[in-house]
C-alpha cells in the first residue's frame, strides 16, 4: 500500500511539472479504429494549360512590397525609406504600391546621434534615373532613431511635406 501511494505522488508531481511519465497500455478493444489517411491527392484537370506568361484570372495578383519603412502620404501614395549601402534611400510609390518618379526636388533628413552633441543632417537628391532620392552622408549604426524628414518642391523654401519616423532597420 505504501509503494502505491508513493507512485501516485510521483505521477501527480510529474504531471504538474509537465514531465512525461510512463502510462499503462490501453486495451486494444477499448480504442476505436481510426480512419485510413489518404496520402495521394486526386489529379483534377481544370482545363487546358495556360500559355506561358498568361495570368490565371482567378488568382489575385500579390500586393507589391515596399522595401524599408512605409510612410503613407497625405495626397495619396506611399514613401519607402531605408538605409542602402550606408546612405538613405527614399523611394516614391502610387496608391497601388507601384514605383513612380520622384515628385519633389529634394528632401532633408535629421536624426539624433549618440557619438556627438547635436543631430546629424543630410540632403537627399534625385538619383541618376529619377526613381528615388539618395543621401551622400554615411549613416552610422545603430540604425534605431527618430528621423525627421522634410520634402521640398521647386520654387518653395518651406517644406511641402514633413514626417517624423521611428526608424528601425
Amino acid at each position: 500500500m505504501m509503494s502505491n501511494a508513493c507512485l501516485m505522488k510521483t505521477l501527480l508531481l510529474a504531471a504538474s511539472l509537465g514531465i512525461a511519465a510512463p502510462m499503462p497500455a490501453q486495451d486494444a478493444a477499448a480504442v476505436p479504429p481510426s480512419k485510413p489517411v489518404a496520402t495521394k491527392k486526386a489529379n483534377v484537370n481544370k482545363g487546358p494549360p495556360a500559355a506561358p506568361g498568361a495570368q490565371n484570372p482567378a488568382e489575385p495578383e500579390p500586393e507589391p512590397q515596399i522595401p524599408g519603412i512605409i510612410i503613407p502620404r497625405a495626397k495619396g501614395g506611399f514613401l519607402g525609406i531605408l538605409v542602402d549601402n550606408g546612405n538613405f534611400k527614399l523611394s516614391f510609390y502610387d496608391a497601388k504600391k507601384k514605383p513612380v518618379q520622384v515628385d519633389v526636388v529634394r528632401a532633408t533628413a535629421r536624426w539624433p546621434v549618440k557619438y556627438r552633441l547635436g543631430d546629424e543632417r543630410t540632403v537627399l537628391n534625385p538619383n541618376g534615373d529619377g526613381t528615388a532620392l539618395t543621401s551622400g552622408t554615411f549613416v552610422r549604426p545603430p540604425l534605431v532613431f527618430k528621423l525627421y524628414l522634410s520634402l521640398f518642391v521647386e520654387n518653395r523654401n518651406d517644406a511641402a511635406e514633413s514626417y517624423v519616423i521611428d526608424f528601425r532597420q
